[in-house]
């Protein structure tokens, strides 16, 4: 308990100078607060080893203390720029995790090799800063496998390898590309350049895809600043190009020709990270049963067509670029990417109109692929070296041809099969259980909870309205005189009334 209550407070002052070191890129002042917690956690490591030193304490304790102190030390005498002090530490820290790794078991063995990992870095940047010239490969090396470093050494190792960069490109002054060579003037431009090459190999020789997707993102963020540097140099020249080269129409100006150099740099790096990524895609369509009996969603067909429009929108964009409008050679090259691409779209096309049954949809489009692979393998000449990196499209002709008699084979039995002509049928229609009693079909429906067994809700159904009486004989019908009832009325009236006036009285 009580070397824990030590070890805690270590802990907790070095976590303090791991977070005042983020803040420091932005507040450089609180560097100052940084060395006064890392000086506290040597002091508690300090402790903690002198503590160790009892007989009560196991000899494994011991010596994870000392590395502990060392490792501690290490960090303190880095970050004071002290590189001899700091290798040393370092050095120490590492022979005693070997050790320990080397006397437990493989479990034990992983935390400390792991350890030892972290550490290998940091001693080959204080060899680098002491003068050990080799020790700066390896931490590119280091940087390389890993897509990027962590830790205390990451936001060094990047000034490091930026500051040897632009020394290379001070000596720097011009590119050349298809035949023309451009004069470089912008020092960031410069550092991209010279930096290609080593991205390139890089991403050829990353181990893993999610590496190689890293250090694709990170080249092409690199190569939008350069570009971006360049339109700012472009923007000014824009008026001077207009007047100077009136004479000379049809060439553009070097800046114009560097950032169209940079843009085909851009672009081929977007389509090489798409096709790596379809790559990827098609490896896991193989395995795609694999796949579903663990549960998890398999890739399809369309998923890979999203990327070769977008590899096709790249090679459209290149063909457009300034100062490539009369170069023949380029134009028929990328026609030849453009064929490869298309077909590879179409076969991805096609089996997705496989997965829903749509046979002749399917047919046609295996055809449209086989017409453009011909397309490429007869126009392809001069320029197969060019063709080299792209997929072989011999090897699709193979496939396509393979798939062409399994589609035939499926179509035919799928027109002989009654049951599975008809249940789709009725599915199909929409017509819920209660009309289709006679009919006999395996509706997977069914069982789900999206059954559909009566029209819900009910349909309008006609009934009787209310009656409504008319009298419609009234205008046919012929009244009696009346006539003779009214000439009564009218003398009875006029005797009674001349007998009332004599007083006779009946």
């Amino acid at each position: 308990r009580y070397l824990l209550l030590i070890l805690m407070d270590a802990e907790r002052a070095w976590s303090y100078a791991m977070q005042l070191k983020q803040e420091a890129n932005t507040e450089p002042r609180k560097r100052f607060h940084l060395l006064s917690r890392l000086r506290k956690a040597v002091k508690h490591a300090e402790e903690l080893e002198r503590l160790c030193e009892s007989n009560r304490v196991d000899a494994k304790t011991k010596l994870e203390a000392q590395a502990y102190m060392a490792y501690l030390t290490g960090m303190l005498r880095f970050e004071h720029q002290e590189w001899k002090a700091a290798m040393e530490a370092f050095n120490k820290c590492k022979t005693i995790y070997e050790k320990l790794a080397n006397a437990f078991t493989e479990e034990q063995a992983v935390l400390y090799n792991q350890r030892v990992e972290e550490i290998s870095p940091n001693i080959r940047y204080c060899a680098y800063n002491i003068g050990d010239q080799s020790a700066m490969n390896e931490l590119m090396q280091m940087r390389l496998r890993s897509g990027g470093t962590e830790g205390l050494l990451a936001e060094k190792l990047e000034a490091l390898i930026t500051q040897t960069r632009a020394k290379q490109a001070a000596t720097m002054s011009e590119v050349e590309w298809r035949g023309r060579t451009v004069p470089v003037k912008i020092d960031k431009v410069r550092i991209f350049l010279l930096g290609l090459a080593d991205n390139e190999a890089a991403i050829a020789q990353a181990e893993n895809e999610e590496t190689k997707e890293r250090l694709f993102e990170s080249l092409l963020s690199e190569c939008r600043d350069a570009i971006q540097a360049v339109r700012e140099e472009l923007k000014p020249d824009q008026k001077q190009r207009e007047h100077s080269l009136e004479n000379d129409s049809g060439k553009v100006s070097n800046i114009q020709y560097l950032h169209s150099y940079l843009t085909y740099i851009k672009l081929s790096t977007a389509i090489k990270r798409n096709e790596s990524m379809a790559k990827s895609l098609q490896k896991a369509l193989l395995q795609q049963q694999r796949s579903d009996e663990d549960g998890k969603r398999s890739p399809r067909p369309q998923d890979l067509i999203r990327l070769y429009d977008i590899i096709l929108q790249n090679l459209v964009e290149l063909t457009q670029l300034p100062g490539l409008e009369e170069d023949k050679n380029f134009q028929k090259e990328i026609g030849l990417k453009t064929l490869v691409y298309k077909a590879y779209r179409c076969f991805f096309i096609a089996q997705s109109y496989v997965l829903v049954k749509k046979w002749s949809e399917a047919l046609v489009l295996y055809e449209r692929v086989l017409k453009y692979a011909r397309e490429v393998q007869s126009g392809a000449g001069a320029h197969r070296n060019s063709l080299k990196e792209l997929p072989d499209v011999q090897d699709l002709i193979t496939q396509v041809n393979a798939e062409k008699y399994s589609l035939q084979a499926a179509a035919i039995l799928d027109a002989n099969d009654p049951h599975e002509t008809e249940s789709p049928s009725q599915v199909k229609d929409g017509k819920p259980l209660s009309e289709r009693f006679e009919t006999f079909c395996l509706d997977p429906s069914l069982v789900s909870k999206q059954v559909s067994l009566v029209h819900f809700p009910p349909g309008f159904q006609p009934i009787p309205c209310k009656p409504l009486f008319f009298d419609l004989a009234l205008n046919h019908v012929a009244f009696p005189p009346l006539e003779d009832k009214v000439e009564q009325k009218a003398k009875s009236g006029l005797t009674g009334y001349i007998k009332g006036i004599f007083g006779f009285k009946s």
